[in-house]
């Protein structure tokens, strides 16, 4: 519709005002008829316009809401070891500004591209159409707009990648000091963190800066290039008007074709643009979509006639290139209580984390129910297992909704139950709103106890068939911890259990208690035992209890 304007335009002129066929008379009738055939087609344009509008959006939008969904699950089905390549903010980017930079080019490509390729071509066509003078004047512009778009273009698609790199780190910083706030506060560190902040963000607003510096050089060339292009058809024009070749409603045609070709070559200029930046930001997102989990499940279903039996059959595992776990030979038979005590940097965390493959080993094998845990659909090994660890992740959520993770198929009662094993309807019911209390984000309105025995209550509600303590009694005093092994042997009687501790009395009561040191097993027996042959556990219970 845009491409037929001029022609009707020319018509009015030469025709309609003009009068160049009929003697010099102009003809008023025709000025409407075709000024209303005119008015018709812009309507019906601009309606295709709005139509074209939606489609595109509707297709951007849905394209957008997949990839972040897809980038999302891809996420949760990597390794703790892949993930912690990418950090926290870096993935938060990624999610969430990097698919709206790909949204946007998505947006630009559907509609943006056939629109200025249209205008561009069918533009050239109409204008020679007129005169072959008129497309020499193009064909001497449009080196010039193409030189321009690829010099521009190709000095800013490599600083798009660092923009984002530089956005990863502004989030990074927000994402430490939004979760860090209290320790900020304590240590009076507000003003570091805000010169940390302002560092990055200073990067990133130079970095932003480099790129509109590159574009603000562009557009003024590129509009030079457009005016001298329209003052050159017309001097064309005029000297073709004069010697008849041209009648004046075909210059001012030619006039508004060249117009709309550069300035869809302009337009043109602003797609690639967010087409370097879709570009950057889609390279990102597959390094997230690309990267195949470390750990996939096997096919086995679960389903064995042992319920709880663990072996760690000659095991050796580590972080980095040094082995923090050393030869590990241990079985758990099923329905055993066993605790597990070491110095910090021991390797007890590192040995639970094996169990339900948060990590694979080096070497040897984990086996669970007497099968190997690398055979497991990963799904069902899981749900066989229940764990609380050190740090409790608590949702921002109510405390009955953070409780039904465990199992969220359960009753009310059970969720009370649940909570009540492990200590923590007593500070529930005081509550405002009891078990309907909403909690503030990561348990920012919870104690360090609380938040833990929130979490006891979830792993209790899931009656897995292995139950892990990861430290997570840490937080608890001594009698509220008895109470809460007192209830553990009521509503678990049959669980197999692991303790991991760093307190002689939580894992006393156990059957047996592995020691470790430097990686490895130095003893395993119950606690009278202990006492009596292993030298580490006793300077242990000495340090804790010997005083009473």
């Amino acid at each position: 519709m845009d491409l037929i304007q001029p022609v009707l335009m020319r018509t009015i002129v030469d025709e309609g005002v003009l009068g160049l066929s009929n003697g010099g008379v102009g003809s008023l009738s025709l000025v409407l008829s075709v000024g209303l055939k005119m008015i018709v087609f812009v309507i019906f344009g601009g309606f295709c316009g709005v139509v074209s509008g939606v489609f595109a959006n509707l297709c951007s939008q849905n394209f957008s809401n997949d990839l972040r969904k897809d980038c999302f699950k891809r996420t949760m089905e990597l390794s703790f070891n892949q993930t912690d390549k990418f950090s926290t903010g870096s993935i938060v980017t990624r999610i969430t500004n990097d698919v709206t930079q790909v949204q946007n080019f998505v947006t630009q490509a559907v509609r943006g591209f056939v629109r200025t390729g249209l205008l561009i071509l069918g533009g050239i066509v109409c204008l020679v159409s007129l005169d072959l003078s008129f497309g020499v004047v193009v064909l001497c512009g449009l080196p010039f707009i193409l030189f321009m778009v690829v010099f521009f273009m190709g000095k800013a698609n490599p600083i798009f990648v660092i923009l984002q790199d530089k956005l990863d780190t502004v989030n990074s910083v927000m994402q430490e000091n939004i979760t860090g706030a209290r320790v900020v506060k304590a240590y009076v560190k507000e003003e570091h963190e805000k010169e940390r902040f302002g560092k990055a963000n200073s990067d990133l607003t130079a970095t932003q800066l480099r790129v509109m510096e590159l574009f603000s050089y562009m557009t003024p060339l590129m509009n030079i290039v457009l005016n001298a292009s329209i003052v050159a058809v017309i001097y064309v024009g005029g000297i073709r008007a004069q010697g008849g070749g041209v009648t004046p409603g075909a210059v001012m045609a030619a006039v508004t074709y060249i117009s709309q070709i550069l300035n869809a070559v302009m337009r043109t200029t602003m797609i690639f643009q967010t087409a370097s930046r879709g570009i950057a930001s889609a390279t990102r997102l597959n390094e997230i979509l690309n990267c195949v989990p470390e750990i996939s499940g096997g096919g086995f279903d679960g389903k064995t006639e042992t319920k709880g039996k663990i072996e760690f059959r000659n095991v050796s595992f580590g972080y980095g290139k040094k082995n923090i776990l050393k030869n590990i030979n241990l079985t758990i038979e099923p329905g055993e209580t066993i605790g597990i005590l070491g110095a910090t940097g021991c390797g007890k965390s590192s040995l639970a984390k094996l169990i339900p493959r948060f990590y694979d080993v080096r070497e040897g094998a984990v086996l669970i129910d007497d099968v190997d845990v690398r055979d497991y659909d990963l799904k069902a090994l899981r749900n066989k297992i229940s764990i609380a660890l050190q740090k409790s992740e608590i949702f921002s959520a109510s405390v009955k909704e953070n409780i039904l993770w465990g199992n969220s198929g359960a009753s009310d009662e059970e969720v009370k139950a649940a909570a009540e094993a492990a200590q923590a309807k007593e500070f529930i019911d005081r509550m405002e709103d009891g078990f309907d209390t909403l909690i503030a984000e990561k348990g920012m309105s919870l104690s360090g106890g609380q938040k833990q025995r929130l979490a006891i209550s979830r792993c209790i509600l899931k009656k897995g068939e292995i139950l892990i303590f990861d430290d997570s009694t840490s937080a608890l005093d001594l009698k509220t911890e008895e109470r809460l092994y007192h209830a553990l042997d009521e509503v678990c009687g049959g669980t197999t259990k692991i303790i991991i501790a760093q307190r002689v009395a939580s894992v006393k009561n156990a059957d047996r208690i592995v020691i470790l040191d430097k990686g490895r097993i130095a003893a395993c027996a119950g606690h009278n035992e202990l006492l009596k042959t292993s030298e580490i556990y006793r300077d242990i219970y000495n340090s804790q209890l010997k005083e009473g």
